[in-house]
């Protein structure tokens, strides 16, 4: 019999959307705003309305095809235009009409001068300055149209318990839709850490009290199962057909639990192959899934869940209900996660590391004293979303006097003095040893050399998986590269700063939309190996067809500015993963030939020294832990070396490492 309709409702936020779960999140953001501009100062667009314009939509997106910012042929162009652009309009760098707003365009003038400069209280680049104002005034539209900001729900939840774990950032921050259920959800997280409370239970007193979940499982409890119940019951936000299966396991169940027929538990197990959520089903049903134990001794298969100590139907019903819309919660919140963790990270004032979600030093002391006055903002909404505006216009409280930041740092780090003439040195001996720390637990030798395997087959979706998305693979390529000049020269200097990389706030590499100079400029204090220098690092991942003449000058060029415009002694080595011949017979000529500035041909370089490496090569330097003091005497000799291409590589590298 049909049943009247139980409509889902939203029980949390989110920030994005999942049409917008773009990799590269800082590129694709800036080269789209500089993309949206360029179309709409076309004559044909630029009086022309944006919102149901399905021919002007259409065509933006082949706009971007042409300038190869998406690839194919999507078959509703119209469509992917509009979801290409809802993350920058969620954000406030556009408006409805898909026209850049004035933190657009002031987020695109900082992406077009490369001014990532920390000129600012937070002592973040100034794009993430940007996306933190952004985030400050951002709200979304939630439970019975409750308005939330999830930032500032977020800033007052690490006000109160200074950190999140993984579990309580992706399960239970997202549920904190009004005042009384943060306060809740703060007071759960605290049981919860003192093993009073589970996730799951925190979860089920949440969401599964809202009135259309009571009003559910009485309908579910007062009538006999059905497939149409059961859709009915599931409150399926896309389609009820998509519950159809789990009439099938519900029966099954039925079978198993109540009238404790175990011999159907392989059964059971095959049943949640049609299940979309399998996996959540399987852990709490099943202790193993070994098909041979599931068919011949089924009763050592089970679980410790509760179902299977149930003595009736209304028992089964009960938790059958309670786990079905458990596990599509947790499979919901779970797949916000990710944007939510990059909408966050985009401000580099959210670090997440072991697992834990956490302020870093200056975000955290600046919003610790006014998270309570914030929090009284973050169930409404802010009409400064399109401004760019001065933090301090954002809320009042936002005006703080940085010394009372120092002040605090001082006494709780127990640092002597705190002002702002050591802040910067403070911070980053801090972010120095985060990096050592990542560096000892994300990559180590065995990694690196594994990593240099994938850049030289360009297995990109390995690159991605074990450092990020959020930078392009030549940009990790450099970042890696750092990683392991950094080891081979037994962390010796900055190599933060040694490295020309924009890095997150978690220490991983984000690409820009405007390209650098010389990738790694090394510093090197004199020792009784080597004099002092510098040793700039060009790398590059162009194949046989494009290195030539996509190489040859502008290393040349890097290194020649760089001895003219700083008098030091240095030189560059060049990685790639493969050296062209002709390369190398470029690097070499430059001993003799030198470099001369193009505006002023009296100055100039009397020599380069310029060393290719393979990645090959570098991977070998890795398994026999050589370091720098060697690798700089055998460079030197290579260098000077009389040995003719194309022998010179092999005979004068190869060998000697």
């Amino acid at each position: 019999m049909p049943y009247e309709n139980i409509p889902f409702k939203s029980y949390c936020w989110s920030l994005g959307t999942t049409s917008f779960r773009t990799k590269q999140f800082n590129q694709k953001v800036e080269q789209q705003l500089k993309l949206l501009q360029e179309f709409f100062d076309l004559s044909e667009n630029k009086d022309v309305t944006w919102d149901g314009n399905k021919t002007l939509q259409a065509r933006y997106y082949d706009f971007l095809r042409e300038n190869e910012f998406t690839k194919g042929d999507a078959p509703n162009k119209d469509k992917d235009a509009r979801e290409k652009t809802s993350g920058l309009c969620e954000l406030g760098l556009i408006d409805n009409n898909r026209r850049l707003t004035e933190v657009g365009l002031k987020l695109l003038e900082l992406s077009e001068n490369g001014d990532f400069s920390k000129s600012n209280i937070l002592k973040i680049s100034k794009d993430s300055f940007i996306f933190t104002k952004q985030l400050l005034k951002l709200s979304n539209m939630q439970v019975d149209n409750n308005i939330v900001r999830p930032y500032l729900v977020l800033i007052y939840l690490l006000s109160k318990l200074e950190y999140l774990t993984d579990d309580e950032f992706t399960y239970l921050l997202p549920l904190c839709v009004s005042k009384e259920t943060t306060l809740n959800i703060i007071d759960c997280i605290k049981r919860l850490r003192n093993g009073e409370m589970t996730i799951d239970e925190i979860i089920l007193n949440t969401v599964l009290t809202l009135p259309n979940y009571p009003q559910a499982k009485n309908l579910f409890l007062q009538n006999s199962a059905s497939e149409e119940l059961i859709c009915t019951i599931g409150m399926n936000r896309k389609s009820r057909n998509y519950d159809k299966p789990y009439y099938q396991l519900y029966l099954i169940l039925k079978d198993v639990c109540v009238n404790k027929n175990y011999s159907k538990l392989y059964q059971l197990y095959e049943i949640t192959k049609s299940l979309k959520l399998k996996t959540y089903w399987r852990k709490y049903l099943f202790a193993t899934i070994n098909r041979n134990k599931l068919r011949n001794t089924p009763e050592e298969c089970i679980s410790q869940a509760k179902i299977y100590n149930i003595h009736n139907e209304e028992e089964l019903k009960n938790i059958f209900f309670d786990m079905l819309h458990l596990f599509k919660i947790k499979a919901n919140l779970s797949d916000y996660s990710d944007l939510n963790e990059r909408y966050f990270k985009i401000t580099d004032t959210i670090i997440f590391e072991d697992n834990k979600v956490h302020f870093d030093i200056i975000p955290k002391y600046y919003f610790k004293n006014v998270s309570e006055e914030l929090f009284k903002e973050a169930f409404s909404t802010s009409d400064l979303l399109h401004k760019n505006c001065d933090i301090k216009k954002i809320s009042p409280c936002l005006n703080i006097d940085i010394n009372l930041i120092y002040r605090e740092i001082q006494n709780d780090l127990g640092i002597p003095l705190v002002n702002e003439n050591n802040i910067s040195q403070i911070l980053s001996d801090e972010r120095i040893n985060r990096f050592k720390k990542l560096i000892d637990e994300k990559f180590s030798d065995e990694t690196l050399v594994e990593l240099l395997t994938y850049f030289e087959n360009r297995n990109d979706n390995k690159i991605f998986e074990m450092v990020t998305d959020n930078a392009t693979v030549p940009t990790i390529f450099e970042y890696i590269l750092g990683i392991i000049w950094y080891k081979i020269s037994n962390y010796a200097g900055n190599i933060l700063e040694f490295m020309n990389l924009s890095l997150e706030a978690d220490l991983l590499p984000k690409t820009h939309a405007i390209g650098g100079e010389a990738d790694i400029v090394y510093e090197y204090e004199e020792t009784a190996y080597y004099p002092k220098h510098s040793m700039l690092i060009e790398a590059t991942l162009m194949d046989e067809s494009t290195q030539r003449r996509g190489e040859m000058e502008p290393v040349s060029r890097h290194l020649g500015n760089y001895i003219l415009n700083t008098g030091n002694n240095a030189y560059c080595t060049f990685i790639s993963p493969y050296l062209d011949i002709n390369v190398l017979s470029h690097f070499r000529s430059l001993k003799n030939s030198g470099y001369y500035n193009p505006q002023d041909y009296t100055q100039h370089v009397e020599s380069l020294k310029i060393v290719p490496l393979k990645t090959k090569e570098l991977k070998t330097i890795i398994q026999k832990g050589i370091k720098y003091k060697d690798i700089y005497k055998v460079f030197e000799n290579a260098y000077q070396a009389n040995t003719s291409l194309p022998n010179w590589y092999k005979n004068e590298l190869v060998i000697n490492f």
